[in-house]
């Protein structure tokens, strides 16, 4: 049995059951997945917390690593035009030379990413923390 965190278009993050992978991407091609606050079927897997023992080195070695993802993470914050659930529409239109290049940060779902890939339009996904200081 695999848990996984999922979250609608709307941000509602809940967990999800399954038997494996395979299981639920079957799931979530058929529409059988919902948000159970908003009921909607476009949703995504997103990283799960994760606890890791901690020894001396490795705290250390980990909290490098927080730093820096964070300061990357506000960066593009503060860089980057927020064009919310329109990333993939935008992304395509600044590919194809439609809209002025710029560096756009957004959501997609998982077919909008295919369709990206298929069209070979460059992206990176990040994670962005929930909360993310100053």
């Amino acid at each position: 049995m695999l848990i996984f965190d999922l979250r609608c278009a709307s941000d509602h993050q809940f967990e999800g059951w399954f038997d494996d992978s395979e299981d639920f991407e079957h799931q979530l091609a058929q529409g059988q997945i919902a948000c159970p606050c908003c009921s909607d079927i476009n949703i995504r897997r997103v990283l799960s917390p994760v606890n890791i023992k901690k020894k001396s080195s490795f705290s250390l070695e980990w909290k490098t690593a927080d730093k820096a993802w964070r300061e990357l993470c506000r960066h593009v914050r503060d860089n980057f035009e927020d064009v919310g659930h329109n990333f993939a529409k935008e992304a395509l239109k600044v590919h194809c030379g439609e809209a002025e290049e710029r560096n756009i940060r957004g959501v997609t779902t998982e077919v909008e990413e295919d369709m990206l890939k298929r069209e070979g339009v460059p992206f990176v996904k990040i994670p962005m923390p929930q909360e993310l200081d100053s």
